[in-house]
């Protein structure tokens, strides 16, 4: 067991960090980007406890995403709005122990928490449910902070490879699938975000009624003076598997001609456009229903 936690999600940050540098070659030097899927990595009882505490009612910070490729299905929680007891052990994955834990595994120094869990927090997916093959956003908006590493903890008990939602993980060039992690009870990967460290689970989602795919995802950051140099500050950039149907191939691309124009274009220029092209759209429509 990686994260031995004693009560009240406590650990010593020496301890952390010294497994964490134990599992450090294996990190650093997987392919297709440095990663790690680590067993049974929280205790039973913690591990229990998150899964009971999941919150069953929609809550007013959720985020629904039904956006096709970029997100079918997908429920996400702030753990701002989940009882005391979510909200402790959330504290203790932005605790000290535990980024001496993720510096030790990575060697990356300085990682930054967010305490906003922006995009993070319970992520909670249904049947016919995906998320396309992406690179995560680089840039905490409200922090301005570089984001280097996800964390992620299944919570799923019993699941069956038949039901699908494997992570998968793909070559830089994306031309081959490199890894494919099942979903599955107490399991955690984690691997550092960089621009083309691309992943997640495209294919829908086919598991019996009322099963979830129910995970933690956390993400941490570091601090430059010159992020904005070193890191475009873009959002999530999707790309189609080679293979994927034409609409598919489509929609990625058209996912990422939308995040290049939101980078380089000025914003004035932007919107001048998007309503001139409203306007011809509603002039099309205008004549064919003439």
């Amino acid at each position: 067991m990686p994260i031995q936690v004693s009560d009240g999600f406590k650990l010593n940050a020496q301890e952390a960090r010294q497994i964490g540098e134990s599992l450090a070659g294996e990190y650093c030097f997987a392919e297709p980007f440095p990663h790690i899927m680590l067993e049974n990595f929280l205790p039973a009882d913690m591990v229990s406890g998150l899964k009971g505490h999941f919150p069953q009612e929609q809550l007013a910070s959720n985020v629904v995403f039904d956006l096709g490729y970029a997100g079918y299905h997908k429920r996400q929680i702030n753990p701002a709005d989940c009882d005391e007891y979510c909200r402790a052990a959330f504290s203790f994955f932005n605790s000290q122990p535990f980024l001496e834990f993720l510096e030790g595994l990575s060697s990356i120094p300085g990682l930054v928490p967010d305490p906003y869990f922006l995009g993070g927090g319970f992520h909670e997916i249904g049947a016919g449910g995906k998320l396309g093959i992406h690179a995560d956003f680089r840039i905490h908006p409200k922090l301005h902070l570089s984001r280097r590493m996800n964390v992620i903890i299944y919570l799923n008990e019993g699941w069956q490879d038949a039901y699908g939602g494997s992570l998968e993980l793909w070559e830089r060039d994306m031309s081959k699938m490199s890894r494919r992690i099942e979903p599955l009870w107490n399991r955690c990967v984690i691997f550092n975000t960089d621009a083309t460290s691309y992943h997640g689970h495209p294919d829908p989602l086919t598991p019996p009624d009322g099963v979830l795919r129910r995970s933690i995802a956390l993400y941490y950051y570091t601090a430059s003076k010159t992020i904005y140099e070193d890191v475009p500050n873009r959002e999530t950039m999707y790309m189609a598997r080679p293979g994927d149907p034409a609409p598919i191939q489509r929609e990625a691309a058209n996912l990422r001609l939308a995040q290049h124009l939101e980078q380089w274009v000025p914003p004035e220029v932007l919107r001048f456009s998007r309503r001139a092209i409203r306007r011809v759209k509603r002039a099309v429509r205008g004549r064919q229903q003439g």
